[in-house]
């Protein structure tokens, strides 16, 4: 798998593109059902919820591929009607998911439980932050060259991502050299939570503006 030149026509981004979006969901599918089920058992909220997460990058990176079903000689209109339905999508997604693993952290911490072990966060966020660097670097690379609005929220998503991977190494970590904070688990997941709301929330504001346009905005 080989980036297109910067010079390359604009059907082998649209194609590099896809290859990023097959790529996404594929290995968010894995990471999704691993983490979650990790989660489940160890009774660990931030981990659950980072797998649910996962789950959210696999509808982003459909929304993207439907995006691309519109290639550049359709009309401007039916792009920036796409662009504007993915990009809110996205970001409705990442507001649920926030609103989700919050309820669940609170609840956790009113019960005062916390997971068996964290060793499967540490595992799982190690491995996360290492395969999305390399998507989201990717990801912004076909959104400047495309110009879409679409592609850069689906980088947002690997960049969220990303965060989200080291906030759940660093509350992993935590419990783990010191068990007594049994608090580290939801509160590294309420702000899991803050993380994504934010994101969603910058998305859902943008494909609302009269003047969206569809452009990634890479530059600003």
């Amino acid at each position: 798998m080989t980036r297109p030149a910067a010079a390359a026509p604009r059907v082998a981004w649209t194609a590099w593109a896809r290859t990023l979006a097959w790529l996404t969901v594929g290995y968010n599918l894995i990471e999704g059902l691993v983490s979650m089920g990790f989660g489940a058992v160890d009774e660990s909220v931030a981990l659950f919820g980072f797998g649910a997460d996962s789950f959210i990058e696999v509808a982003s990176a459909l929304l993207v591929l439907w995006r691309l079903r519109v290639q550049s000689d359709a009309q401007a209109s039916q792009c920036l009607a796409r662009e504007r339905r993915a990009t809110g999508g996205i970001g409705a997604l990442f507001l649920g998911l926030a609103l989700g693993i919050a309820a669940g952290a609170v609840l956790q911490l009113a019960a005062g439980s916390h997971p068996d072990t964290t060793v499967p966060g540490v595992a799982v966020s190690l491995v996360s932050l290492s395969f999305m660097l390399f998507l989201w670097r990717e990801k912004r690379h076909a959104a400047r060259a495309l110009d879409s609005r679409t592609l850069a929220s689906d980088a947002a998503c690997s960049l969220a991502c990303m965060k989200l991977s080291a906030v759940l190494l660093a509350g992993s970590l935590l419990f783990l050299l010191a068990p007594r904070l049994w608090w580290a688990d939801a509160t590294a997941a309420i702000v899991l939570g803050i993380f994504i709301a934010r994101e969603g929330w910058e998305m859902v504001r943008a494909a609302r503006r009269p003047e969206f346009s569809g452009g990634c905005g890479c530059g600003e």
